[in-house]
């Protein structure tokens, strides 16, 4: 069965290794593990009595005193039963040193306040952790908040009352949060801050205790029994008098303990309060709270728990995901190197094959844009009637041809021809482009990279140098293959084509004449029809294109770079020294820092995990 100190032990360390990491409630979004643990909060106005109560529950003077707005930062405060030593406090900003002067642990809450808030009257939701170890004390954490307040004095912000407010309600809207309520007896119960909040964020009553302070300043003939005894406002738990150190005895530092028996003293003397003497004071309130705060940890314990393991699981897949550490030794990174761009290779091979978007584009310039360039090619310029008498004029030169004119015939197809590398080396810039583009893409797909700045760089650099070269062999290959159809032509096609000449029967013209005969035999309609069988001969070629450049293209780009892309880089990162290599494993410094935090927050989810468990429940 787990003991009360345990339990409440437990909690302590939680919340201090909770505070270490910046984990310390107060917050608006989701429920961290800091405020899924049981905590009790003191929230009451200023001069209400709040630091009092405090100290009569620690047995030492130890808190800030002055006017105005003395506690600028939450003040979590963890008591914890010792037997047989001296007390001492500690300070989690200060871990290595112990303060047996209470009159010292005033000054450091003073001086971390300052650290944080500077000199002025600002306030910070930063809690300063202190812990308290005596024979004199219950296993109890209380949290201390500045005192609510109405009016802004001078030095202060006007949004100090709702900056204080809206402070002191982020810890107490919190489901697990006990409220102490401090309200002075001095006043209506109707006009106290503290109840009036607390009556805001829990209607029931059910997480809040009353505290009425400084009964004995009450108006003779005036006493408070309404409001303890449950009539004046009802509580689910019982209201608890207190009676304060006066400040002539805080002046003239009346020992605790002798005010602790005073208190009693008043309570079982009164006429109006003895009958509820063992129900009131501080050492009672202190025990009482201990008690409550047990019996809510319990109760809270597997839900915590769950909050645990869920915490833990997002946080293992996060770290998945960004990435574990790597390895210091060159082994090690070398080996990290090549898993990441075997992870890169893998997404840009999806985008290839259709497993990503992406690869699609590549048919498009195949099936659109090859095609339609094309067509737009000027052949109906080239093979115009005029420029076909031009070139069929000028392809024999003095020589007439002597049966039809073949080398005009070849000029003018392998003029046709020419145009078709403007598309061709269009559609190798095309794909080549959209290779790029899919490199870019799966090196910004690929989470394990995220973290590798320069490794991006790298693997970015060779990609695009191998697809430089994969390019230039493709544009080799594709130019040749236009250059072939130039080079030599299917004969069978023209074999089947009437050839003959059509004679020009107006040709009046002697033998012997300076006319140019070779051009003037022909009617238009023969000159017509050489254009015709070149169009003819050119759109064969053209679909045969069609085919063969993406074959080519494909083959010398596209297959090329899914079986080798990174093989020159493999190749060269292969021959680097351990310091290169652990330069292109330079991470991103923000990506580092939450690594690091992400880590640092598991640890302590595990770590408390271990202490839940190492605690058996009843």
């Amino acid at each position: 069965m787990a003991t009360m100190e345990s339990l409440i032990g437990l909690v302590n360390n939680i919340q201090r290794a909770c505070t270490v990491l910046g984990d310390h409630g107060g917050g608006s979004e989701g429920m961290s593990l800091w405020e899924a643990l049981p905590s009790v909060a003191v929230v009451g106005g200023q001069s209400s009595g709040k630091s009092s109560v405090l100290e009569s529950i620690v047995g030492r003077d130890f808190l800030p005193r002055g006017s105005g707005i003395v506690t600028r930062r939450p003040l979590v405060l963890q008591l914890h039963k010792i037997e047989g030593q001296s007390e001492y406090a500690e300070f989690l900003h200060a871990p290595k040193k112990r303060f047996n002067d209470f009159a010292a642990v005033r000054k450091e809450i003073a001086d971390e306040t300052d650290r944080i808030t500077g000199k002025s009257k600002q306030i910070s939701n930063v809690p300063i952790h202190l812990s308290v170890y005596s024979p004199q004390v219950v296993d109890l954490t209380l949290i201390d908040l500045p005192g609510l307040t109405k009016v802004a004095v001078e030095g202060q912000p006007d949004s100090i009352v709702q900056d204080i407010e809206m402070m002191v309600r982020s810890y107490v809207e919190k489901p697990n949060c006990i409220i102490l309520a401090i309200s002075p007896a001095n006043q209506d119960i109707a006009t106290s801050d503290a109840i009036k909040l607390a009556r805001e964020v829990d209607p029931t009553g059910e997480r809040t205790f009353g505290v009425l302070t400084k009964l004995d300043l009450m108006d003779q003939g005036t006493n408070a029994l309404d409001v303890l005894e449950g009539r004046a406002y009802r509580l689910v738990h019982p209201w608890v008098g207190i009676v304060n150190r006066s400040q002539a005895d805080i002046n003239k530092n009346v020992d605790m303990s002798n005010a602790r028996r005073k208190e009693q003293e008043y309570f079982q003397s009164s006429p109006e309060y003895g009958h509820l003497a063992h129900k009131m004071g501080s050492e009672y309130l202190a025990k009482l709270l201990s008690k409550h705060l047990e019996t809510v940890i319990r109760q809270r314990i597997p839900s915590i728990i769950t909050l645990i393991n869920k915490a833990i699981d997002e946080l293992n897949a996060e770290l998945d995901r960004i990435g574990r550490p790597v390895g210091v030794d060159g082994g090690a990174q070398l080996y990290t190197i090549l898993e990441l761009c075997r992870a890169f290779d893998r997404i840009f091979k999806e985008h290839l094959d259709g497993g990503r978007p992406g690869g699609d584009r590549i048919y498009a310039v195949f099936d659109h844009q090859l095609p339609a360039a094309m067509k737009k090619l000027p052949l109906d310029r080239h093979l115009s009637l005029s420029n076909v008498k031009k070139v069929i004029c000028e392809a024999d030169g003095y020589q007439p041809h002597l049966i039809a004119p073949e080398q005009g015939y070849r000029r003018l197809i392998d003029g046709s021809l020419g145009y078709f590398k403007g598309p061709a080396e269009a559609s190798i810039d095309a794909v080549h482009f959209v290779l790029k583009e899919l490199v870019r893409k799966s090196i910004a797909e690929t989470q394990e990279l995220k973290r590798f700045p320069s490794l991006q760089s790298d693997i970015a650099a060779a990609a695009n140098d191998a697809l430089e070269r994969f390019r230039d062999e493709s544009r080799k290959a594709v130019l040749r293959l236009v250059e072939m159809e130039s080079t030599y032509l299917t004969v069978e096609f023209f074999r089947k084509l009437q050839m003959e000449p059509e004679k020009n029967p107006n040709n009046t013209n002697p033998p012997n004449s300076n006319s140019n005969q070779n051009v003037d035999r022909y009617t238009d309609n023969h000159l017509r029809r050489i254009g015709s069988n070149v169009t003819a001969y050119v759109n064969m070629v053209c679909e045969t294109l069609k085919l063969t450049i993406p074959k080519a293209v494909v083959y010398c780009q596209v297959l090329q770079a899914k079986r080798a892309l990174l093989n020159h880089f493999y190749a060269q990162i292969g021959r680097r020294e351990k310091a290169q290599l652990g330069k292109m494993l330079d991470e991103d410094p923000s990506l580092m820092e939450r690594r690091e935090a992400l880590s640092r927050r598991l640890e302590l989810y595990k770590s408390a995990r271990d202490e839940i468990d190492s605690v058996a429940w009843k």
